[in-house]
Formats: structure tokens, sequence, C-alpha cells
């Protein structure tokens, strides 16, 4: 039986992570798949899982009601999507929508927050990994907000 570890492996965020990291993580893994204009998650949902996105381009959206839906950011290929599922209360705090048939791995999040607690070396090298992701994600729509608002710096 084929498993998703090699593709886990492979994938940039897990560059160089111990193989027993690597196994613990597959374990927590499924493939998955959305079709364009579906929304992966929306604002305010529980977050549960984070996914790789092997496949397809993503959108991350905030909702206005007098401008309706806004690209934040647009996620292709070997992105991470989601890390709301690490930080309590574990709710999303964007929409997230498939433009196109996105295929991805799905992580499950309360799987590897057990993982995390039982093995505290592995929680923390996972989430200085997410920090990185996180910062990224504030940065980028540090940028979007800028230019909503046309803020000049």
């Amino acid at each position: 039986m084929e498993t998703l570890e090699p593709i886990i492996t492979s994938h940039p965020f897990f560059k160089d992570l111990d193989k027993k990291y690597i196994t613990l993580v597959t374990g927590c893994a499924s493939n998955v798949r959305f079709d364009g204009g579906k929304f992966i998650f929306r604002e305010g949902e529980e977050a549960h899982q984070f996914y790789l996105i092997r496949q397809g381009k993503v959108a991350i959206e905030i909702f206005t009601p007098d401008r309706g839906h806004i690209v934040i950011e647009t996620l292709d290929e070997g992105n991470i999507l989601g890390w709301s599922w690490l930080i309590p209360p574990y709710q999303w705090h964007f929409d997230a929508r498939a433009l196109e048939a996105t295929r991805a791995i799905a992580l499950d999040g309360k799987c590897l927050r057990k993982k995390c607690e039982e093995d505290h070396d592995f929680g923390y090298e996972f989430l200085k990994r997410f920090a990185h992701i996180m910062e990224q994600r504030l940065a980028a729509s540090r940028i979007q907000l800028l230019d909503l608002y046309d803020v000049r710096t």
C-alpha cells in the first residue's frame, strides 16, 4: 500500500524534518480535492486541518459588505494553506476558495496537536515552521490593506 510519505517528504515545508517526525505527520494526512469555486473553509468555522497544495489555486479572502470578497493572497502548488488549527480557539480568520480544481493533502490538526503535546521537540519544530508561514501571511495582509486603503508610506 502506497502512503503519502514521499509527497510529504518532498514538500518544502518539511525540508530537513527528521524522518521520525515525517512518519508522525503522515499518520495525520489524507488526500483531498476541491472543485473550482468551492469554499475550502469560511471565516469563523472551526479550524481543524491545514493543507499542502499539490495542484490548483486557492484564494485567501476576506468579505466586507460594501466591497464583497477581497483576495488577500493567492496560493498555488507547494504552498501551505491554513494555520488557525494551531492556535485556540481554532477558528478560521479568513475564507479560502478554490479558484480552479485543486488537489491537496489535508493534515488533521487535532491529530497533530496531540502528537505535538506528546513530543515537545516535534511541537517546537512544527511551531517554528508555522511561525514563518504566519509571518508571510501577515505581511501579505498588510500589503493588501495598504493597497485597499491607498495608504502611502
